[in-house]
């Protein structure tokens, strides 16, 4: 797959969010899961994130999921939402009758490519709002959406800080070589209100 954004459109967009809301909303009632759509990208590997926000003031909810290409698309959509909404280490499980106060986010990812330039070059490698960042060091490793750094304002040096943070690694680790940074895009779509119109991010 090239550096490019995972081609997708809405009708496939919309599809990838109704998939992840129906897959939390059936596993937290105890319900069959449902099955993926039809078209045939739900049957590629893709590395796919779930994020859930709370609604309306937009606070991080559950956001789990895969970096690489384990699943097929529609497998790893049920596995990351289900998970983002009951085991995500940073909350607690969600309940049922939350489901109406959160929206749905699905990131569909393109294949991880590691950033090979000198480190203290690596903040020019990273665009913001395009790149997503993977840091792996030592067993420990973390992940940042591109959506991040847009939303936080932040720039490639901040980014990287934040990565380094949420790996649990010390401050200015991108700066060393041992640290394995890589960048990814992703193809986002979400809920703009419970339940409801599905827009590209």
């Amino acid at each position: 797959m090239s550096m490019a954004e995972v081609d997708i459109d809405l009708d496939i967009g919309t599809k990838a969010v109704k998939l992840a809301r129906s897959a939390a909303s059936s596993y937290l009632r105890d319900e069959k899961l449902p099955d993926p759509p039809g078209d045939p990208i739900f049957q590629e590997k893709h590395g796919v994130f779930t994020t859930i926000n709370t609604y309306p003031d937009n606070m991080l909810r559950g956001c789990i999921g895969f970096p690489e290409p384990y699943y097929n698309l529609g497998e790893g959509i049920i596995r990351s939402s289900i998970y983002a909404a009951t085991e995500d280490p940073r909350f607690e499980p969600m309940k049922p009758e939350e489901l109406k106060h959160v929206t749905f986010e699905v990131s569909i990812l393109t294949q991880p490519i590691e950033i090979t330039v000198n480190p203290e070059d690596r903040p020019k490698a990273v665009h913001i709002g395009r790149d997503g960042l993977i840091a792996v060091y030592n067993g420990a490793s973390g992940l940042l959406l591109p959506q991040v750094a847009t939303e936080y304002r932040m720039n490639p040096e901040q980014f990287l800080e934040a990565l380094c943070e949420k790996a649990g690694l010390w401050e200015g680790c991108w700066k060393y070589r041992k640290v394995k940074i890589s960048k990814f895009q992703a193809t986002v779509f979400g809920e703009k209100e419970p339940e409801g119109v599905i827009e590209r991010r």
